[in-house]
């Protein structure tokens, strides 16, 4: 092996997490809106009095309309920007084909914005503009702010949304369901799992753990406490 092969071998390199695959947004959002959306529901009906039977019912039912809701509405909005992405794609695609020299022009006025010399950006731009793809990516790119290949799947968004809404949906509901007729048993569960789910989506983006921690906490708690309050205040009129 020669020297320089040995020092290109050992060249210094780092790795990026995945950040345009599209399950991460869905997947946190879904988990934390599961458990929020179910804990408030329970509280809701348990502060009005309801039986358990009722409460496992409500839960049960917040869940599968909750997952679903959220699963449509991922696919749609995903679906719905990719193909807007698509359709800019072909435009530029068309202006490349029509006014190719107009482009050129575009991009090498583009490369200078971005500190290049004017004769250089020039020359890269008619170097780059030789290659059609490759000139529609990086108009794309520049222009759109968006890489046309790495577009994120509307399946991922919305499988992942589904199954992390039926998680953090089902995690209230297992105190009944293991047999504690017990509100207060599902609230701290509840609290619990916002606590260590917040403060993990915090690590993740390399936030403190206790910052997003006692931000999903407090959110999640206000949201339970006034639907509890609802629920109790109904609860009291019915009665």
């Amino acid at each position: 092996m020669t020297a320089a092969s040995g020092t290109d071998s050992e060249a210094p390199g780092h790795e990026h997490r995945d950040v345009s695959g599209g399950w991460l947004r869905p997947a946190v959002f879904g988990a934390m809106d599961g458990l929020v959306t179910n804990v408030s529901l329970i509280a809701g009906v348990g502060g009005g009095g309801g039986a358990q039977h009722i409460i496992v019912l409500t839960g049960l039912a917040g869940l599968a309309a909750g997952a679903l809701s959220m699963a449509t509405g991922e696919y749609v909005s995903v679906s719905s920007q990719n193909e807007l992405v698509q359709a800019e794609v072909r435009k530029e695609r068309h202006e490349l084909e029509v006014h190719p020299e107009a482009e050129r022009e575009e991009l090498a006025a583009m490369l200078q914005h971005r500190g290049i010399d004017r004769e250089l950006a020039d020359q890269v731009a008619k170097q780059i503009s030789t290659n059609p793809e490759e000139a529609l990516g990086m108009h794309v790119r520049e222009e759109l702010g968006v890489d046309p290949t790495e577009l994120p799947s509307p399946l991922t968004a919305a499988g992942a949304s589904l199954a992390t809404f039926a998680v953090g949906a089902l995690i209230p509901l297992l105190p009944y369901l293991l047999g504690y007729d017990s509100l207060w048993v599902a609230l701290a569960l509840s609290a619990v799992a916002a606590f260590v789910g917040g403060g993990l989506v915090a690590r993740l983006t390399d936030r403190p753990f206790l910052r997003g921690a006692l931000r999903q906490l407090v959110l999640g708690a206000a949201a339970a406490g006034i639907t509890y309050l609802i629920g109790h205040a109904v609860g009291a009129e019915v009665h």
